[in-house]
């Protein structure tokens, strides 16, 4: 579905990715995990074209979409929730929810937004009670919960999710991350950037680890677990208890 073969990105003359290459298979969750400024956000940014890539080919489906602008690759059916969740504060939830179709065309749109809409609700029900309420008085769970909600009412087939733990309880994070692993059984692809390796690889598929721009490690969940430099740089002591 996704390919990244040998990309860089650059900032100015910083190079940001060094020779990046990943794919992510149909239905797959994969996760994406590493250090602060490893550049697991540049990843999503540059897949989404936020930040284009400056070498190397970005292929979705049997479409390059490197050079492409952002909102045709959403139209393609790639949403991208951002790190921060990036909310309209002063809008009431149903109307980010409802900007999140914007791509659609007139006619999708008034077929399946209400519907949508519906669906979002029973997927996340407290955003349902909080509809009419501003998204910046939200808790940062129920914002987290919105921005992923915003970013399903384009309908897309590959969502890229980026820190989604961040700044959140555990209760609130186990909440998150069983939403997400639910999306497979719903047909839905997931590329997860996130920090905390253990509650990642918990629910991916498959995993990567970045370092510095450059993929050093890649292979199952299972195997990256197990993984000694893996355990000893990102899980720590005690992470098999995590979910038990």
């Amino acid at each position: 579905m996704l390919r990244l073969t040998s990309v860089v990105t650059t900032y100015g003359r910083t190079t940001a990715l060094h020779s990046v290459s990943l794919h992510v298979r149909p239905g797959e969750i994969v996760a994406l995990v590493g250090a602060n400024g490893a550049g697991k956000t540049t990843v999503l940014n540059t897949i989404s074209g936020i930040t284009p890539a400056a070498k190397g080919k970005v292929q979705y489906g049997e479409k390059d979409i490197a050079r492409m602008s952002a909102d045709r690759i959403v139209r393609l059916g790639i949403s991208h929730v951002p790190e921060g969740r990036q909310l309209f504060a002063p809008l009431p939830v149903k109307d980010n929810l409802l900007l999140g179709s914007y791509t659609l065309r007139h006619a999708e749109k008034q077929a399946h937004q209400q519907e949508d809409l519906q669906r979002i609700y029973t997927m996340f029900p407290i955003l349902k009670e909080r509809s009419e309420q501003r998204a910046g008085t939200l808790s940062g769970g129920e914002q987290q919960m919105l921005a992923i909600g915003r970013a399903l009412m384009a309908r897309p087939t590959l969502l890229l999710l980026d820190e989604p733990s961040m700044g959140l309880a555990p209760k609130v994070m186990a909440e998150i991350f069983n939403a997400i692993a639910e999306f497979r059984n719903h047909g839905l692809t997931v590329l997860l950037v996130e920090q905390n390796a253990r509650w990642a690889l918990k629910i991916a598929d498959r995993g990567y680890v970045l370092e510095t721009g450059s993929i050093v490690l890649e292979g199952s969940a299972e195997e990256l677990l197990e993984n000694r430099e893996v355990q000893r740089a990102y899980l720590g002591k005690g992470y098999r208890e995590v979910w038990e």
